[in-house]
């Protein structure tokens, strides 16, 4: 993974409310566990038509959307089953953060651990967000803050553990890994 300090982005919206991991990553593609690979079956259903032609009305197929690394969801992101799949094709696809008002708890995690900085802030904030695409935003995650272009400094909770993972751009193993000399030498010392 990346180190995630700073993350300056246009805003990609998708404004439905309750998008569950069906739609990001349909279980279809539930075939691999590579953790890459991803990018084309991110909402694989709303994004191409039954002959595989990208849909010129979907949000992430307007010339705009290109580039973005946020994505600003409706209320209720990620809902539905714990697939790991829907965090792995956002950040394959080149989203390094989600922001809504409310994003599924399982989600949120499965983010978290995989290199997506997922982003609950408030009502206000988000609706001036979802009234502005394309907007240029700034997230500090040292500083748990979402920048607006109007000067905002939107808070976000953030995981204190998984903050620092993000940030070193290690998952829980390779945190644990970068602590084997003291694992070992403490466990050779004499009993």
């Amino acid at each position: 993974m990346e180190p995630l300090r700073h993350i300056r982005s246009r805003t990609a919206v998708l404004a439905q409310a309750d998008v569950d991991t069906d739609q990001i990553f349909p279980a279809r593609f539930l075939t691999t566990t590579s953790g890459s690979g991803f990018a084309d079956m991110l909402f694989a259903d709303w994004r191409f038509d039954a002959a595989g032609r990208p849909r010129p009305d979907f949000v992430l197929n307007r010339p705009e959307a290109a580039g973005c690394r946020v994505l600003v969801a409706g209320p209720n992101f990620g809902c539905g089953s714990s697939r790991e799949h829907a965090a792995w094709a956002l950040r394959d696809y080149g989203f390094r953060a989600v922001v809504s008002t409310s994003i599924a708890d399982i989600f949120f995690t499965n983010a978290l651990k995989n290199g997506l900085v997922p982003v609950r802030i408030e009502p206000s904030a988000h609706g001036w967000l979802l009234a502005n695409p394309g907007a240029e935003v700034e997230l500090d995650l040292e500083a748990s803050v979402l920048r607006l272009p109007d000067g905002r400094a939107v808070p976000f909770a953030i995981d204190p553990f998984a903050r620092h993972c993000l940030m070193n751009g290690v998952d829980e193993l390779g945190f644990l890994l970068s602590r084997l000399p003291a694992i070992e030498a403490w466990e050779s010392r004499p009993a």
